[in-house]
């Protein structure tokens, strides 16, 4: 079983949002790059590109910034019900607000089924350490779910310091113990200090989002393949790419059976409480 740990189904807000046209200069001539719609994108896209990789379930993602959603908690709720046994929700909230942001919370893991919470800290120009984060911490203590969020650099044009994993994601592990961290797009140029933080505390976990496995680094690899086998999960970042791609040359990584298991499926499946 493989799934994806990070992903989104797509609206047109998102995709024709200017902060994404550095990733789409990178992923240029790119047939899975992220390309400008003015129509609403269906979800047998999603879950197309899902059956071409061999996922069986994808953890999609909305986007919740200081200017508005451009993927709204109910829209991933509507795509989840198209395809409720492919889709699972990932709810994100307005930081700015913090009691209608821990309300939303609630009525994302209660009522709409979610199973993490995701706030990107470059949207809002915020290090995970600001006082503004800290209800979200404790509201998914409260309800068990993890809070996700990037580190590492920013690809869209936006300061990239706050995604550093030391101090910030450090500081919040210590401040919120039983909180269970999903840190993606593997923390480059910074991914030593992630593998650091996520052997030094419990409940932090790294997620490959955003990257191909050809582009793993070193140090990641080593650390699946070690003692961190049950600490790395498998994304893709779609559409931003394609999962079949991301996975391309996974055989020459030379992960064991229960690694690439632990990595491909069972890990996400644990953290996130999907093994039914």
């Amino acid at each position: 079983m493989i799934i994806d740990a990070w992903a989104q189904h797509p609206t047109a807000r998102l995709v024709n949002h200017p902060m994404l046209d550095s990733l789409r200069r990178w992923t240029r001539n790119q047939s899975d790059s992220v390309t400008a719609s003015d129509a609403e994108l269906p979800v047998s896209m999603t879950t197309g590109a899902m059956d071409r990789a061999g996922v069986s379930k994808s953890l999609i993602s909305a986007w919740c910034g200081p200017g508005g959603d451009l993927i709204s908690n109910d829209e991933v709720a509507s795509f989840v019900k198209e395809a409720p046994d492919r889709l699972v929700g990932i709810g994100s909230v307005n930081i700015a607000r913090p009691m209608e942001a821990v309300r939303e919370i609630r009525r994302c893991v209660k009522e709409l089924g979610f199973k993490g919470i995701r706030v990107l800290p470059w949207l809002w120009e915020l290090p995970p350490t600001h006082a503004r984060f800290y209800p979200v911490f404790a509201e998914c203590c409260e309800l068990g779910v993890p809070f996700c969020t990037q580190v590492g650099h920013t690809g869209p044009l936006m300061p990239s310091d706050v995604g550093r994993p030391i101090p910030h994601i450090d500081q919040v592990a210590i401040d919120f113990p039983e909180l269970v961290i999903v840190g993606g797009h593997v923390g480059y140029p910074w991914t030593e200090e992630m593998v650091a933080v996520a052997t030094k505390h419990e409940n932090v976990y790294i997620d490959t989002s955003a990257y191909t496995v050809k582009r793993y680094p070193p140090e990641l690899v080593r650390f699946m393949n070690g003692h961190g086998r049950k600490k790395v999960l498998f994304g893709s970042n779609w559409p931003m790419i394609a999962p079949e791609k991301c996975l391309e040359g996974l055989d020459e990584l030379g992960l064991d059976d229960e690694v690439r298991e632990l990595f491909l499926g069972g890990n996400a499946a644990r953290v996130f409480g999907l093994q039914g």
